[in-house]
C-alpha cells in the first residue's frame, strides 16, 4: 500500500479528485424538464425561437401609432381589441388605436402603448397624451435571439434556467445522470440512536450527518448497515457496494490504527488515488476506485465527516456529473484574532453576520476539536485558514463555505 501519493496539500488532492471525476463522468439522460431541476446540464442549450416571440405589449391600455401622436392629448379611433392570446390579425391605419393587455400581440403598424390608466374613453373615441415611440412595447428577440446559446453544458439548472428552457418550448434537457451513492458507517462503539447504550458506546450521528449532506444536495443516498471492526466483513461490503453504485461514502476506520480496515481492503481490491491530506479536521481522507465505484473514505470524527464532504465530496460529485460551476464562496471579516500553529489548511466552525453597512462577518467558534459536533450545529460556515503558521487580526478578510452551497 505504498504505491499512491500519501500526505498531499489540499490543492494537490483537490486537483487529483478532478481528475479522477473527470475520468469517470456519467452519462447523458433526457429527462423531462420537470425532472430537471438541480441536475448539471450535459450540452449547450441553442434557442430554437426568439424571445419574445414576437412584439408585444408591457401594459394594458391602447396600442397606437406614434405618428400619429399630435401635441399633448391626440384623439384617435378605437377600431378594435387583442387580447393575450391567439393574433386577430388587426392592423391600424392613421388615427386608429386598439384596446390591447399585457402580453397581447401589437396589431400591424402599431408602434407604442399607451396606458389604460393615462388615457380618456368616450364611446369608440380615445384621447391619448403624449408619448414616446415603443413606450411600453416589448420587441421580439430582446431578450433571447433565435440561435443564440442560452445555457452552457456544466452550468446547474437553477429554476430560473429551467424556467427559460420552457420558455423556449423545450420539454427535456441534457443532463448528466446523477450518481448513485451508499453510505457506511463503521465501528463496533457504534448504536442506533434510540437503542440503549453500553459502557464504552456511542450513538451513531455521522450517518445522519452524511445522509443528510447529500440529500440537500439533491442525491438520494442508500444507508448500507454500520460496518464492524471486521476485515472480512469490510471487505464483502464494499465490494458488494462498489459492484452496484458510483459512489462510496464511509465514515470512520481510514486511519492507521488497528481496527481500520478500510485502507487495506480498497487498496487490495481496487485502486488508491490518495491517502490523507494536510488539513484540519480531516487529515485521513481516502480517495479511491473499486469496480464501478468511486470510493471516498471519510475520517470517523463528525466534524471531519463534515468539512470533507462540502470539499472533497461536493467536488467529486460535481466532477462526476460535468459541472464547470463554481460552488459559491464567500468573503468575510473576521470577529476577533486568531492564531494557528500548524502548517495544514484548517476549516474553522463559524457563523456569518452582516452589519448595518452591509459588511459580512465570521465569528469563528471556540470549539477546534474535531469531535465537537455541537460547535458544528451552532455554526453556519466554515471558515478556511490557509497553509502555514498564522496570526490574524480582527478585520481580516476570510474565505468562507456556508454549509448550504449552491
Amino acid at each position: 500500500m505504498t504505491d499512491f501519493p500519501t500526505g498531499l496539500l489540499f490543492d494537490e488532492a483537490m486537483a487529483v479528485t478532478a481528475e479522477v471525476a473527470a475520468a469517470h463522468r456519467l452519462e447523458i439522460e433526457h429527462p423531462a424538464l420537470s425532472r430537471c431541476h438541480g441536475r448539471v446540464l450535459a450540452q449547450d442549450v441553442v434557442a430554437p425561437l426568439s424571445l419574445p416571440p414576437f412584439d408585444n405589449s408591457a401594459m394594458d391600455g391602447f396600442a397606437l401609432r406614434h405618428a400619429d401622436l399630435l401635441g399633448e392629448q391626440t384623439e384617435l379611433r378605437l377600431v378594435g381589441e387583442q387580447f393575450a392570446g391567439l393574433a386577430l390579425g388587426l392592423a391600424l391605419g392613421a388615427g386608429e388605436c386598439a384596446r390591447i393587455t399585457t402580453g397581447a400581440p401589437l396589431p400591424a403598424g402599431a408602434d407604442t402603448v399607451a396606458i389604460k390608466e393615462n388615457v380618456r374613453v368616450d364611446g369608440d373615441r380615445v384621447w391619448v397624451p403624449q408619448a414616446k415611440r415603443g413606450h411600453h412595447v416589448r420587441y421580439a428577440g430582446e431578450d433571447v435571439a433565435e440561435g443564440e446559446t442560452v445555457l452552457r453544458a456544466g452550468q446547474a439548472l437553477t429554476p430560473a434556467r429551467v424556467s427559460l428552457a420552457a420558455s423556449l418550448g423545450l420539454s427535456s434537457l441534457p443532463v448528466r445522470r446523477k450518481p448513485t451513492v451508499a453510505v457506511f458507517t463503521s465501528g463496533d462503539e457504534l448504536v442506533e440512536p434510540g437503542m440503549p447504550l453500553r459502557p464504552g458506546q456511542i450513538y451513531d450521528s455521522n450517518r445522519e450527518l452524511l445522509m443528510g449532506l447529500l440529500r440537500a444536495d439533491g442525491l438520494e443516498p442508500t444507508a448500507w448497515p454500520r460496518l464492524p471492526d471486521d476485515p472480512r466483513q469490510v471487505e464483502i461490503a464494499l465490494r458488494d457496494a462498489a459492484c452496484a453504485f458510483d459512489l462510496v461514502f464511509t465514515c470512520g476506520a481510514v486511519s492507521a490504527g488497528e481496527k481500520d480496515h478500510i485502507p487495506a481492503v480498497l487498496g487490495q481490491f481496487g485502486r488508491i488515488h490518495f491517502w490523507k491530506v494536510k488539513m484540519r479536521p480531516g487529515m485521513p481522507l481516502l480517495l479511491a476506485s473499486m469496480d464501478q465505484a468511486r470510493c471516498l473514505g471519510l475520517p470517523g470524527n463528525p466534524v471531519s465527516v463534515l468539512a470533507t464532504y462540502l470539499s472533497f465530496g461536493r467536488a467529486l460529485i460535481d466532477g462526476l456529473q460535468g459541472r464547470v460551476e463554481p460552488r459559491p464562496k464567500l468573503r468575510a471579516r473576521l470577529v476577533g484574532g486568531i492564531e494557528k500553529s500548524h502548517p495544514r489548511r484548517e476549516f474553522v466552525r463559524a457563523r456569518l453576520r452582516s452589519d448595518e453597512d452591509g459588511v459580512l462577518w465570521v465569528d469563528p467558534n471556540p470549539a477546534t476539536a474535531s469531535h465537537r459536533l455541537r460547535a458544528a450545529a451552532d455554526s453556519d460556515a466554515l471558515m478556511v485558514v490557509a497553509e502555514g503558521e498564522q496570526r490574524l487580526q480582527e478585520g481580516a478578510v476570510m474565505e468562507v463555505w456556508p454549509y448550504a452551497l449552491g
